[in-house]
């Protein structure tokens, strides 16, 4: 939930009596609107506890937030003593497995020789984001989609079941998903973004089909698909 949404919905709970405390990624909305209770957090975006696999660090935020509970009047926003730079946007080093079936596009191939590694941290962590627009089954119609967009076929016409921008998001978290099943290490949070963009067919496909919307006078696509510094 972002943080704008999540400051608005603070107030609608304190209205009906629920004393609420939000987590903070942009210092800045959060004190535009002002919620009752906030703590700001400088971590990398999508990591809204700070370090991943770090049971007391994430401890530790969340007590900090929680201990804003006792305040009766507001609005209050502090800061997390402790900030987290997003260090590098080096791609992170995830190694793609083999080919699955020659027969098909090399992106449709990518994606169905990754679907072992997604079902592997799948069963580790218990969770995905997939699922905006579809279930993982639909990845590769996803990416047939955005191939046709890619060759000037209207997004209205691709066959894409929802905005290109969720579809993308479905493709992106599929990806990166699998990649922590294949990588040794925890990454940097914009690393698997850039091994993403920079280092898969998948990616360099979405990168095609934004190029190919702006260059068509949708402008409306811009930093939809890709976000803004890996176009």
């Amino acid at each position: 939930m972002c943080t704008r949404t999540g400051g608005a919905l603070a107030h609608v709970l304190e209205q009906q009596g629920l004393a609420t405390v939000q987590l903070s990624s942009v210092r800045g909305h959060t004190e535009r609107i002002k919620p009752p209770r906030a703590l700001y957090c400088e971590f990398p975006f999508g990591r809204p506890l700070g370090k991943p696999n770090d049971a007391a660090f994430q401890r530790s935020v969340i007590m900090a937030a929680f201990g804003l509970l006792a305040s009766t009047e507001g609005p209050i926003l502090e800061d997390f003593p402790e900030r987290i730079a997003d260090a590098t946007d080096t791609p992170m080093t995830c190694t793609l497995p083999p080919s699955f079936n020659g027969a098909t596009s090399s992106v449709i191939d990518e994606a169905r020789a990754l679907r072992s590694a997604y079902e592997r941290q799948l069963k580790r962590s218990g969770r995905t984001s997939v699922g905006i627009t579809g279930g993982v089954e639909t990845i590769p119609a996803l990416l047939e989609a955005f191939l046709k967009i890619a060759a000037g076929t209207s997004p209205d016409d691709a066959g894409l079941p929802s905005e290109p921008h969720r579809a993308a998001l479905d493709v992106r978290a599929y990806y990166e998903e699998a990649a922590l099943a294949l990588a040794d290490h925890v990454p940097e949070a914009r690393a698997t973004e850039s091994w993403f963009f920079q280092q898969t067919e998948a990616g360099k496909l979405l990168r095609s089909a934004q190029q190919q919307l702006i260059a068509a006078g949708r402008t409306d696509y811009l930093d939809t698909i890709v976000p803004r510094g890996q176009e």
